[in-house]
């Protein structure tokens, strides 16, 4: 049997053979592709090859690209596990030509892979091509010579590829596998196409036209091919299976879940879904994706929870998923070294998301269960679908798979109904003003000498107010002014818009912000402090030197700051945002745990090291391609030019940056770390302070040592020996309070015992304890159900004007009477809400003046659930003297 590793190596031969040049797998992050949330297909790193803005030294290339389909327009998530070819990564087999050959080489070279090096025989095979494209037509039945009656021609839905709505495309030539009368279906273009008795298994695109936006198609003047070929459906028609899930690689991988969920059903699709996950977890962290909230991150985040909840149902509750990194490395790790280089921090990130998740899944799945329970019809409501979204970090998907496994649908409309009225109100409650407009109408651009000169003489080419055009901007009035010349850096790649002014021989306009529309439009924004600003008006413009001097100092310092995060926690480190001002600078990054304070100090030192070493900073504008090839970092999905700016630090930092940056390193003087922290799952933040402003943070932080060791009556070598003991004593105090609390709860416990009421046969007790706290009051609640038999006790503390409620029932009743149904009944009428189990609930409130009501309906509502008058009603309960003094 040939192996899926022994395909992919053997593809890759023979197209090198034939003069392709092998070219690894791009990343799962499309680089410098924002219109694209994963790589969803092998041509994908060749896009601008095929555009005509990117010449390689080759123009035959052959690939095995790795591909995620699991969020945006290409989502498979759904399907996985329910049918036999749907995955969330797969890998795509490709050859291509860049202006090279054409159709009749395409078309051969795929006819004798699959039939003379695979020997697929041909009375297998059915090939289709787009309806009017004769020449594929003739190259496949007179020259090649296929059976005339496994020939199709189908329509553009099916056999026309474009690369958008303009721009190049062409016709395709799909290669059908028949899998046989056994299986149901009928050929490419029959009314029952969509079974799956032929299997498509290579599309051959040929890129031969542009079309422009009125539709028209005109000839490419060099025609190229885009081929594709799923490695995962080749294996299984070679190796002689219907489903890609039982070829070699899938079948050691649900080995390997098996064993580690403890799984004996082999044929589980639960098993599936968690070995493909498997897959696209392992390759996009790998990549540089971490487990977030939105975007990739979050498009991982529901990948994993959907593969650790399969694990749940199959009975596995504790963390499972991160063992299957190990067996994957086995699988693959030889086609991708990138992938067993990363093992050890893809297991660390798959096991801290599983804790995670945990609390999330068991909570969840309660509220799911009782909605399931209680459902009248099918259809799970969307207010639940939107409580488990919005709540319990439950993806909609997730529930959706849940309710498929039970025969049941949701309610999508009040789902989306409920999201648009949370929209609704985030957005009303975050309206504030946005300062001058910039949706102003200026076509041109303006130089930027800034880089050199923080003075120029330059001239005023357009002036607005309130988003207008305007010839002049008078004393006191606020605009936008647009200079054909300027030294004034505007807000970008994270860094604030410089400050300064534009003086006139009569006026002067105090720039307090300068920002960018689109490429080229730099805006002076501010206020005309006295005299006039005319359009045409010569000026000289100065940016606030100081300022600038001192944010270029902080935004040096992020690139240092960057690269050393980078060598202390791991390569998988990315920039997710980052703002450099004069005061400070913040630096937002991917990384899935906290960060030690050990970790902290050595980030620190290396950055300080780098400023005592002073390199030169270098700046080269080169291209995107060259800047890549000498290791400048670039962030993923940001749009950049062909020409880049590229800073150079020593051998420490190389990064695309267009940002004011220091002369020499050791202009920085000293970066001083003083705050990280995590800010979103995966998403972490790190601020720092450089120069005379962390020299200041410094000298505030020796002050404040000393005025607390002044308190202490120490001095700062023995103020930790000094705190500990404070804290030692605190804690000794405390333990002796909750001793003195609990044994005023157990006085208060035996006083009440007697004062229950018989309702039905069960001691029923509605009491207050004035001064103790919630836990005194649970203990109190614990003696009762030990002293009284069969009870059913709610108690009540009232602290600083807050209520406390504890609703107990011993175990004997709560198949009849539940706490947390009595503790929902008194909560509102103390101005709150609570829950909990069937024998123990609590509840908070904010009006004690309710209280006696919530005591007074627990004998009613005992004797209503039981059928049985109560004994004695007491109107508000009992109340117990406590710590206050207060009597009954």
């Amino acid at each position: 049997m040939i192996t899926s590793a022994e395909l992919r190596a053997g593809f890759i031969d023979y197209f090198a053979q034939r003069g392709h040049q092998p070219v690894a797998s791009s990343s799962l992050i499309p680089a410098d592709d924002p219109t694209l949330l994963f790589t969803n297909a092998g041509m994908v790193q060749f896009k601008d090859c095929f555009l005509g803005r990117e010449r390689r030294a080759y123009n035959r290339a052959v690939t095995s690209q790795r591909c995620v389909r699991a969020g945006g327009k290409h989502n498979d998530l759904e399907n996985v596990g329910y049918t036999a070819r749907h995955h969330t990564f797969f890998e795509m087999l490709g050859n291509f030509s860049f202006g090279d050959y054409f159709k009749r080489e395409a078309i051969g070279y795929a006819w004798d892979y699959l039939t003379r090096v695979l020997g697929l025989p041909p009375a297998r095979l059915w090939v289709t091509v787009f309806t009017e494209d004769d020449e594929a037509a003739a190259i496949w039945l007179d020259e090649i010579g296929v059976d005339p009656a496994r020939f199709s021609r189908c329509g553009a839905a099916d056999n026309f590829w474009s690369m958008g709505e303009t721009g190049p495309c062409g016709p395709c030539s799909e290669i059908f596998y028949d899998h046989g009368a056994a299986v149901p279906g009928g050929p490419p273009g029959s009314p029952d196409a969509d079974g799956d008795r032929y299997v498509e298994i290579w599309n051959l695109v040929f890129m031969q036209f542009n079309r422009a936006a009125d539709g028209g198609l005109t000839p490419l003047p060099r025609p190229s091919v885009d081929t594709g070929m799923g490695l995962e459906r080749l294996a299984a028609v070679i190796q002689g299976v219907h489903s890609n899930y039982d070829i070699d690689l899938f079948i050691n991988l649900i080995d390997a879940a098996a064993t580690v969920t403890g799984c004996t059903d082999r044929a589980d699709k639960s098993l599936r879904v968690i070995a493909d996950h498997s897959r696209s977890t392992a390759f996009l962290i790998t990549d540089g994706v971490t487990p977030g909230n939105e975007g990739r991150g979050y498009v991982l985040r529901r990948i994993m929870r959907r593969a650790i909840r399969h694990g749940y149902r199959l009975g596995c509750t504790e963390p499972f998923f991160y063992r299957l990194i190990a067996p994957l490395v086995t699988e693959m790790g030889a086609a991708y070294p990138e992938l067993a280089a990363a093992q050890a921090q893809i297991e660390r990130v798959v096991r801290l998301e599983e804790e995670r998740f945990a609390e999330t899944l068991t909570n969840g799945m309660v509220i799911l269960e009782g909605a399931i329970a209680g459902l009248t019809d099918a259809e799970i409501p969307g207010e639940t679908v939107f409580k488990l979204y919005d709540t319990y970090g439950f993806p909609t998907d997730l529930t959706a798979d849940i309710a498929r496994e039970r025969g049941l649908t949701l309610d999508l409309p009040g789902f989306e109904r409920a999201m648009a009225e949370q929209k609704g109100r985030a957005r009303a409650a975050s309206q504030f003003g946005v300062g001058q407009d910039l949706a102003i109408d200026f076509q041109g651009q303006a130089e930027f000498c800034g880089y050199d000169y923080l003075e120029e003489n330059a001239t005023v080419v357009a002036l607005y107010r309130d988003g207008q055009s305007c010839d002049a901007l008078d004393q006191d009035q606020d605009g936008l002014v647009i200079l054909d010349l300027t030294p004034f850096y505007a807000e970008s790649g994270g860094q604030l818009g410089d400050r300064g002014t534009l003086s006139t021989e009569g006026g002067q306009f105090a720039v307090t912000d300068t920002q960018k529309k689109g490429e080229g439009v730099i805006c002076h924004l501010g206020r005309v402090l006295h005299g006039q600003l005319r359009v045409g008006d010569s000026v000289a413009a100065a940016v606030d030197g100081e300022r600038r001097t001192a944010t270029a100092l902080n935004h040096s310092a992020t690139h240092l700051l960057h690269a050393a995060l980078r060598q202390v926690l791991g390569g998988h480190v990315q920039q997710k945002g980052s703002q450099v001002g004069p005061e400070r600078l913040r630096f937002d990054y991917s990384h899935f745990e906290p960060v030690s304070r050990e970790q902290l100090i050595t980030i620190e030192q290396l950055v300080n090291r780098e400023i005592r070493e002073n390199h030169l900073v270098e700046t080269r504008i080169m291209s995107l391609e060259d800047a890549k090839t000498s290791g400048a970092m670039a962030l993923f999905g940001e749009k950049y030019a062909e020409q880049v700016r590229v800073l150079r630090m020593g051998d420490f930092s190389t990064e695309l940056c267009g940002g004011t940056h220091v002369k020499a390193v050791g202009d920085i003087g000293f970066c001083k770390i003083v705050a990280e922290g995590g800010i979103a799952s995966g998403v972490r933040r790190i601020e720092a302070m450089t120069g005379a402003g962390a020299l200041a943070w410094v000298e505030a932080d020796e002050d404040r040592v000393l005025r607390l060791a002044g308190l202490l009556k120490g001095g700062r070598d023995d103020l930790d020996e000094r705190v500990t003991g404070l804290l030692e004593r605190s804690r000794s105090l405390e333990k002796e309070l909750d001793q003195l609390k609990s044994r005023l709860a157990s006085s208060a416990g035996r006083d009440l015992a007697s004062q229950a009421l018989d309702v039905g046969g069960v001691k029923v007790l509605a009491a207050r304890i004035d001064g103790v706290d919630p836990k005194a009051l649970r203990d109190t609640l614990d003696q009762l159900k030990d002293s009284l038999g069969s009870a059913v006790v709610l108690l009540a503390a009232v602290v600083d004007g807050k209520v406390s409620l504890a609703a107990g029932v011993t175990r004997d009743l709560t198949d009849r009477l539940a706490a947390g149904d009595l503790i929902r009944a008194a909560a509102p009428l103390v101005g709150g809400k609570g829950g909990g189990r069937a024998d123990m609930a609590q509840a908070g409130g904010n009006d004690p003046a309710g209280l006696p009501a919530a005591l007074a309906l627990v004998q009613g509502w005992v004797g209503e659930r039981l059928h049985t008058e109560p004994e004695l009603p007491i109107p508000g309960g009992r109340r117990l003297p406590g710590v206050d003094g207060e009597g009954p």
